[in-house]
């Protein structure tokens, strides 16, 4: 069991973490949408597939399909989708410590619910901590248009944070799957299904060509059906059974650190002092956040990254 446990940890904060550069590789040379659409359309197709496999007699309902509509849209096409559009134009690394602000959201999302509670005094000094996080990350230049970060591709980050949370507290709080792999396939078929929509709207089933792209896009693609999607989500859902969820959600903290370190070796992506400092300051809030939820015992468990 413990080799499990760390096993499964150790999944959970590499290969997550590896996700965003794996990202940035595969949108050289294809096209984001359709890329991700692709990515969780095969994911979802296997884990249906083995789900069958394992219980034959246990299709998805309607209610399953219904909310990996709803958990897909907000999920996968708001939220990673928005990722890897902003993946041509904002680095790796710096994606990550962005998109690490979910459970920012994800607070004051829960709070304006009509059944929501006022978070605790330390929540909002987590929120104050990771606000000013991301204005030192940015930098003021970038708002006026030529600082190193791109304004355009960090607010698309945001907003898909926005997103990602949004999914998180309506899957939360959605009627249970009738199993945990009929869940995550359905989610990931209709979020799949719905970026190949937002793909050919967006005009890239014509700029798709295969015969054109890099084997280090084509590998990255692959990296992320087999390892982002089918072993990171399955160690994951495994640690929920195994672990608390305080302890879970601490990828939270180690997948930017590990993202900023992968761009940094392999894609030259510069890691600058104040990236430094913003990354302590925003992981920092990040943390404060999720410990002070983990004692409000009526607080909403964290859910998994957007990678």
């Amino acid at each position: 069991m413990r080799a499990r446990l760390i096993a499964a940890f150790a999944a959970v904060y590499v290969i997550w973490g590896s996700t965003y550069l794996a990202i940035r590789f595969a949108v050289e040379t294809l096209p984001p949408l359709l890329m991700a659409g692709a990515r969780f359309a095969v994911a979802g197709t296997i884990l249906l597939l083995w789900s069958r496999l394992r219980s034959p007699t246990q299709s998805p309902t309607r209610i399953d399909w219904r909310t990996g509509l709803v958990s897909g849209l907000l999920l996968l096409l708001g939220g990673n989708g928005g990722v890897v559009w902003a993946e041509q134009r904002v680095p790796s690394g710096i994606t990550a410590l962005l998109v690490a602000v979910v459970p920012l959201w994800m607070v004051l999302l829960d709070w304006m619910r009509p059944t929501g509670r006022r978070p605790p005094a330390l929540v909002f000094a987590g929120l104050g901590l990771g606000l000013v996080g991301l204005l030192l990350l940015v930098g003021p230049a970038a708002l006026q248009g030529h600082g190193e970060i791109d304004i355009v591709g960090a607010v698309v980050l945001v907003l898909a944070s926005l997103s990602w949370a949004a999914g998180s507290l309506y899957t939360k709080h959605a009627p249970r799957a009738s199993s945990g792999l009929n869940g995550a396939a359905t989610q990931m078929i209709a979020g799949g299904g719905l970026l190949v929509v937002a793909a050919a709207l967006a005009g890239e089933l014509t700029r798709m060509d295969l015969a054109h792209a890099s084997s280090r896009s084509i590998l990255s693609f692959l990296y992320l059906v087999t390892f982002g999607s089918l072993i990171g989500f399955t160690a994951y859902v495994y640690l929920l059974a195994h672990t608390t969820a305080a302890k879970a959600a601490t990828y939270a903290y180690v997948n930017p650190v590990v993202a900023v370190l992968l761009g940094w070796a392999f894609a030259n992506e510069p890691v600058t002092s104040r990236t430094l400092l913003a990354a302590a300051v925003i992981l920092a809030g990040v943390a404060i956040i999720t410990v002070a939820r983990d004692r409000d015992v009526s607080a909403p468990e964290e859910e998994r990254a957007v990678a």
